[in-house]
């Protein structure tokens, strides 16, 4: 167990940092303090309070990342309450599905996705708020407004709120502090079950390392509802007592551009999308030159255009940063050569959500080139069924990082989590001597998307198994898109009286009514037909691995 308290590491910051600047919603440069933060935390606990929530009951955060947000999340945890974060990009019906399952008692949820969604006879949510200002959205019972709090916090805090009043209950980093859904599909979502001490353990080797420093700034820009994110861009930081610029619009590479031009963040976490965009926008327009390549096999020239390079894409990225870690997916080969080839100041770790979420890392001064980092020293690392022609096998691993379980999953707990406590991550690769982790693909059918998104192919075939002239389909990634290959019944066609146009045409009706169904990142780029039905194993399970 993880000596320090999740709760009190949070108090802890708020007292040292009272001062300091917390949070900044980015671009409208809206920044409130650490005593601020702390002050907003108190109201919200009197609103938990009026509405009769318990330690342990869900209250669920559904928004793009903001203040508010983090307020939030922090109240809940705080209070000994669970958080409930929910991607807001999730289809309005998973949304209400996990809602549901998660038994959540209260939600704050943004005013424009709440009106695409429906709760009401909800048997356990009972009130929603708007994460713009905390008003009443809805309320089975006529709820409690936010308006009411200020009259109560008065009385409480009459000479004000100080440092001394940040007095949080007691609750063990073993209890549940937070309920994380990798899907959006409640057919076979799995909600992950985090202790507080699986959340305290990724702190603390933030701070252990000095990962981040006090006095850093940061850009987020990851969804703060993603495991990644949320455990250093939110979390660590707010610990450490960084100030951290919230991106609020979509980071488009422009956009980007600007914030780091403004913020100069000296630590960035990132996925390789983000890496990679920027990468094709300063260098690709350079190296891509014939003159260019030319004077890159001059030697001394070669080194003054490397530090140029160098410099142009350190200066993209605000030029005033440690280094960027990188997770979620892996980095495009060449740009990570590239990267290797300047000394650009780049590492790559590797997590789960089930891991709270990292499982490896190092500095870029330690990083092996095409690794995914060092096994944490809270953590240990095993290979099993170990292919003898290739030495992969599949990476488990266990630790004070280690989920609970899945919510109301027992099955799929067991399956994920063997009698001694391993995490078999479905993962494929080996562990150098010194537990350098390298990964060499993925026994999951799990496709990790470019932004770092968990992607669940059986959840969108089964959506697009129940359209029109699909008889079987799969899902599988080429060349960074999602492609749906399709089986069509030539009986069926034929009774029909369909054309091969005309089945184009059908098709392509399916694929945008499926992609008004998943969430973005789900979205189906092309349909491609396959003549002969699906090589399937004896259970009728189709062999996925023919076709990825």
């Amino acid at each position: 167990m993880i000596k320090e308290n999740l709760i009190e590491l949070f108090a802890n910051s708020f007292r040292s940092n009272w001062a300091s600047p917390a949070y900044t919603n980015y671009p409208e440069n809206q920044t409130v303090s650490y005593s601020e933060v702390a002050s907003a935390v108190a109201r919200l606990h009197i609103l938990f309070e009026q509405c009769g929530v318990q330690q342990g009951d869900k209250i669920a955060l559904v928004g793009k990342n903001s203040i508010n947000w983090c307020i939030v999340y922090l109240s809940t945890v705080t209070y000994g309450a669970v958080t409930v974060p929910v991607l807001h990009e999730f289809n309005p019906a998973d949304i209400n599905d996990i809602l549901e399952h998660s038994e959540s008692r209260i939600a704050f949820v943004d005013p424009p996705l709440w009106s695409k969604l429906q709760t009401k006879g909800s048997r356990c949510l009972k009130t929603v708020y708007s994460l713009n200002n905390f008003s009443l959205l809805y309320s089975e019972n006529q709820g409690f407004s936010y308006d009411k709090v200020e009259n109560i916090f008065s009385e409480k805090y009459p000479h004000g709120f100080s440092k001394t009043d940040v007095r949080y209950v007691h609750r063990s980093n073993s209890e549940l502090a937070s309920l994380n859904y990798t899907s959006g599909t409640t057919g076979s979502s799995k909600g992950v079950m985090l202790s507080g001490n699986a959340l305290a353990a990724n702190i603390t080797f933030g701070i252990e390392t000095q990962m981040l420093q006090p006095d850093y700034k940061l850009v987020a820009f990851l969804p703060f509802a993603h495991a990644y994110g949320c455990a250093f861009d939110f979390l660590t930081a707010t610990c450490v007592g960084c100030h951290i610029y919230i991106l609020t619009k979509n980071p488009s590479a422009q956009l980007l551009i600007d914030a780091f031009a403004e913020v100069k963040p000296n630590m960035i976490f990132s996925v390789p999308m983000i890496v990679e965009k920027i990468y094709q926008k300063k260098i690709m327009p350079i190296i891509s030159k014939p003159i260019i390549k030319i004077l890159l096999c001059i030697p001394f020239i070669n080194s003054v255009l490397k530090q140029k390079m160098r410099k142009s894409l350190y200066d993209a990225f605000g030029g005033n940063f440690v280094q960027i870690v990188v997770g979620g997916a892996s980095v495009n080969s060449d740009a990570e050569k590239f990267f290797r080839l300047i000394n650009f100041p780049f590492t790559i770790g590797y997590g789960m959500t089930e891991c709270a979420p990292l499982i490896s890392y190092t500095p870029y001064n330690e990083f092996i080139a095409s690794s995914c980092g060092r096994i944490l020293p809270k953590m240990e690392v095993k290979v099993i069924d170990v292919n003898p022609e290739t030495g992969n096998g599949e990476i488990c691993v266990r630790g004070e990082n280690l989920m609970l379980g899945y919510y109301k999953n027992p099955e799929a707990t067991a399956e994920a989590i063997d009698d001694n406590n391993w995490l078999h991550t479905g993962d494929v690769g080996y562990v150098s001597n010194k537990g350098d982790i390298f990964l060499r693909g993925r026994n999951k059918t799990m496709i990790l998307g470019s932004n770092g998104q968990n992607i669940y192919p059986e959840e969108i075939e089964a959506k697009l198994d129940m359209m029109p002239y699909v008889s079987e389909c799969l899902i599988v990634k080429r060349k960074k898109k999602l492609v749906a290959l399709v089986y069509v019944d030539p009986n069926e066609l034929e009774e029909h009286h369909i054309d091969e146009e005309m089945l184009e045409e059908l098709l392509e009706v399916n694929r945008t009514e499926l992609n008004r169904q998943v969430a973005k990142y789900e979205r189906i780029d092309e349909i491609e037909l396959v003549k002969d039905e699906f090589e399937k194993t004896p259970k009728k399970s189709i062999k996925r691995f023919m076709y990825n």
